[in-house]
């Protein structure tokens, strides 16, 4: 051994056993050490002489054990510190892999993904540490450690602890400098009092150019020619040195070298944020033209103006004389950001409504939320709130709108109504329609490739967001699965989160490839999973939790355990939970328990009364000729089957026995119920409604048969069939004689469904988006005649009184009477809301039905709060919760 070694190891004994010197810094020497008390290896890293005299140890050592409790999967921990004969040391655990600068020295240039998932880790570290107080002050591939492919970032704290022992000023006195030229900021280079948490970013940034194409941002021969190009020039385009740079790639980076730390981004969470979500960041377009623009020979920029082409100036006069000044001061610490959880108070007359779907979305940002509720004159629609505003606006357009959803720029918001999904400029504009969703509509999501991703009847399919015709991705695989659901495009816009219901009726959360339509199928049960910038995915669950688990974006796994963060979250009327999450760390939720429901018979004046006994999730409820049983169809974990509920007797027999049954009608003697069968396309049966006798098809035929409506003498059925090579919803009738015959009754462009047939058998109401809207209309039978208009600002799921005088239709959740006079001939005397409640509700197949004596049976739920959750800095809990329960890699 040496002579160092031997007085290192005798200052040390019974603490640390040195094994080998194993590198040398700027300011201290690394040793491998035993440490005897923990029995482990350490690094331990003795301060320079030099810098030691300077300093002075007893200081240094007060001002490092200030960054002793910074604790994060991506910080290399600090774990003991001190003074022995002199020797100024502190101790890190030993990592088995190399630096960063290794790895560059080795492989020159990163693939993509690696840089930037390397630049995110570290990046996350950083806003922990920020968010604590501390600066690192000296980012650098020699301080970002590998373990096992993930990044660590050492030293963190020892400028601060030598800048704060006042070591700056007096090493540039000597000669000795402190940092690296080529990851430093422009302010930190020039020697600025005041050196914030964005000098930390600026660096990352160099550390990222550096990964991404071979070296940093500005080289040259010596440390004052760095900082002269580190004032005045702007970096080189990255895609003009290699093309497979994603364009946001490219942003993300110039933005984080910024020569102003104003135009930097505000913390290292965005700069994480940013790099996982393309559209989050847009390149200006002088900047954009500039990059386009550059050679990449070396010449000199215009030089900057204003303060900092002074400051600029000064510097290049000083580096002229010879002077090589800079160093690190002291921090203003960042405070923490508080996690706020509170409701939000929503005016009367515009109050969250449960609506089909999901009823809320948040801007990628966090600055606006977007929710279905009640417009001025007390329609449902969608409403616009910003965070920093108290009253809610109503987005044009959107009357009987649900499923709202964002661009990723925050600059659009999309939605449902009827049967099309539209858009509409938030800075003012018409609203546009992008694609009809003919199939059904179970959510959508703006990719940041500009498509639309969203889910119908037949699948996951996409369609550009300037409109055009929508192309499946991936039919639904129905050897296997009932229906997919609310995709969530993930930030490199090649794939997307989707839930997936399968053939035991579990939704489980899944991710599908856009370009190949392959399905990744996960065990974690779950609805409406999202992608969140901590690299979770967060799902809820039909109990109200929401939930979230560690997502590798890269393989697009799920790498852990899945862990509840909130209760009591309803699940919508769909299927999928109530939540909207921003990438800026906002959570927001609705209140109350969701899933089950009871029967409930529901006078004119909304006042409800009990019919069935136990919670269930019945759906469908269909009233028997004779007023004395309720056909319900019921979803649990097995399945989905109909049942028959006796009112008087509160007993419930299962009828059906298949896979997946549903949609019960009647038949008009009370002694048949026909229903769907969902095992692979839909088709139509029948069964004995005492169960007497084993159930018969009636309808096998390609594409979707949905049973709707027996005519009022039993000879024949109505239905509504999705067309397979138009994807249409068309009404057709089924003659129930032996020839099983069937023709259509109304076919047109537009989407036509949940027919019902007036007690006469003269009249048929429907609905129809043929207007852009869903409406009901009203034409006679067996052969369409002229359409009558029922609705007029939207209409769903119509069904006539016992006597056919009054026909029933749902308006988001009122329930509405249209007055009908049908001779001489069919007209409407008068409209009028009976009652308003959140029941369940579908527009393609009613949700209730009525009783002789003229009450509404329907399914009813335990109620939504009308306010909803809102959660500020959920994600930095997030975080915190993350680092408290995950130790440093040794």
């Amino acid at each position: 051994m040496t002579a160092p070694i031997d007085r290192l190891t005798a200052a040390l004994v019974g603490h640390y056993q040195i094994e080998r010197e194993i590198g040398q810094g700027g300011m201290a020497t690394v040793y491998l050490a035993h440490d005897v008390r923990h029995d482990r290896k350490v690094a331990l890293k003795v301060l320079r002489p030099e810098l030691s005299a300077i300093l002075g140890g007893e200081r240094f050592l007060h001002e490092i054990r200030t960054t002793a409790n910074l604790q994060h999967p991506h910080i290399l921990p600090l774990h003991d510190s001190g003074e022995a004969d002199g020797i100024v040391y502190y101790v890190m655990p030993f990592v088995q892999g190399e630096s960063l600068r290794g790895l560059l020295n080795r492989e020159k240039q990163l693939p993509v993904e690696d840089a930037v998932r390397i630049a995110r880790e570290v990046a996350d570290a950083l806003d922990y540490a920020h968010r604590q107080g501390v600066v690192h002050r000296d980012i650098k591939p020699e301080n970002i450690l590998l373990h096992d492919g993930r990044a660590q970032v050492a030293d963190f704290g020892i400028a601060l602890a030598v800048s704060s022992a006042g070591g700056g000023t007096r090493m540039t006195e000597t000669g000795m400098s402190l940092g690296t030229p080529h990851y430093m900021s422009p302010e930190q280079a020039m020697g600025e009092r005041e050196i914030s948490a964005k000098s930390d970013i600026y660096a990352l940034g160099c550390v990222l150019y550096e990964m991404l194409v071979g070296e940093p941002p500005f080289t040259g021969p010596t440390a004052q020619a760095i900082i002269a190009r580190v004032v005045t020039e702007e970096p080189r385009s990255l895609t003009i040195q290699r093309r497979s740079i994603p364009p946001h790639v490219e942003a993300v980076t110039r933005k984080a070298l910024e020569k102003l730390p104003a135009d930097r981004f505000a913390s290292a969470a965005q700069f994480a944020a940013a790099l996982s979500n393309p559209d989050l960041l847009l390149l200006p377009a002088a900047r954009r033209e500039v990059a386009e623009k550059e050679s990449g020979n070396g010449k000199w920029p215009e030089l900057l103006t204003g303060r900092f082409a002074v400051a600029a100036l000064a510097v290049l006069l000083v580096l002229t004389a010879g002077a090589a000044a800079w160093g690190w001061m002291h921090e203003t610490p960042v405070p923490r950001a508080a996690v706020a959880r509170f409701l939000l108070p929503l005016p009367d007359e515009a109050q969250f409504v449960d609506a089909p779907g999901v009823s809320i979305a948040l801007a990628p940002d966090g600055s606006r939320l977007a929710y279905v509720g009640r417009d001025e004159a007390g329609r449902v629609a969608v409403r616009l709130r910003a965070m920093g505003q108290l009253e809610p606006v109503t987005v044009p357009g959107t009357n009987a709108a649900f499923g709202p959803f964002f661009s990723p720029d925050g600059l659009w918001l999309a939605f449902n109504v009827g049967a099309r999904v539209q858009k509409v400029a938030l800075a003012g504009g018409p609203a546009l329609t992008i694609f009809s969703a003919d199939s059904g509509f179970y959510g959508a999501s703006w990719a940041p490739s500009d498509l639309i991703v969203f889910a119908d009847d037949i699948g996951i399919k996409t369609v550009p967001a300037a409109g055009g015709k929508p192309a499946l991705v991936a039919a639904i695989d129905t050897s296997r699965d009932i229906g997919y659901g609310w995709p969530h495009a993930l930030p490199d816009g090649r794939n997307a989160l989707i839930q997936i219901r399968g053939k035991d009726n579990v939704d489980r959360v899944g991710v599908i490839t856009l370009a190949s339509g392959a399905i990744k199928r996960f065990d974690q049960a779950g609805t409406n999973p999202r992608y969140i910038g901590t690299g979770h995915v967060l799902f809820g669950n039909t109990d109200g939790t929401i939930a979230v688990v560690p997502f590798d974006l890269r393989r697009l796994e799920l790498t852990g355990q899945a862990v509840p963060v909130v209760e009591g979250v309803p699940v919508g009327q769909l299927g999928a939970a109530e939540i909207g999450t921003s990438l800026s760390g906002t959570l927001v939720y609705a209140s109350g328990a969701g899933g089950v429901r009871s029967v409930v018979a529901v006078d004119r004046q909304g006042v409800p009364q009990p019919v069935s006994g136990e919670l269930r999730a019945y759906g469908s409820p269909r009233v028997s000729p004779d007023g004395r049983r309720v056909a319900v169809d019921i979803l649990e974990a097995g399945g989905m089957a109909v049942w028959v509920l006796d009112i008087a007797q509160k007993t419930l027999t299962r009828l059906t026995f298949h896979k997946e049954a549903g949609r019960p009608v009647w038949s008009p003697d009370g002694r048949y119920i026909a229903y769907t069968v969902f095992d692979g396309d839909p088709n139509i049966f029948r069964i004995r409604a005492d169960g007497s006798a084993l159930a018969e098809s009636l309808l096998v035929a390609p594409g979707r048969q949905l049973a709707d409506a027996w005519t009022p003498d039993g000879t024949a059925l109505l239905y509504h069939q999705n067309n397979a090579s138009t994807t249409r919803n068309d009404i057709m009738l089924l003659s129930l004689d032996s020839a099983r015959t069937t023709r259509p009754y109304l076919q047109t462009p537009a989407d036509e469904f949940a027919p019902a047939i007036s007690p006469d058998g003269q009249w048929v109401a429907y609905s129809s988006d043929e207007s852009g809207r869903v409406e009901v209309y009203v034409r006679s039978f067996p052969e369409p005649g002229g359409k009558i208009q029922i609705s007029l600002d939207g209409g769903t799921e119509p069904v006539w009184s016992r006597d056919g005088r009054e026909l029933f239709y749902r308006n988001a959740d009122r329930m509405m009477a249209a007055s009908v006079q049908r001779q001489p001939e069919f007209s409407v005397e008068r409209r009028a809301e009976l009652f308003r409640g959140q029941y369940a509700t579908s527009q393609y197949h009613a949700q209730h039905d009525v009783t002789p004596d003229g009450r509404f049976v329907t399914a009813q739920g335990p109620q939504a709060s009308s306010d909803l959750v809102i959660v500020l800095n959920w994600f930095d809990q997030l975080r915190r919760g993350e680092g408290s329960s995950t130790s440093g890699t040794q």
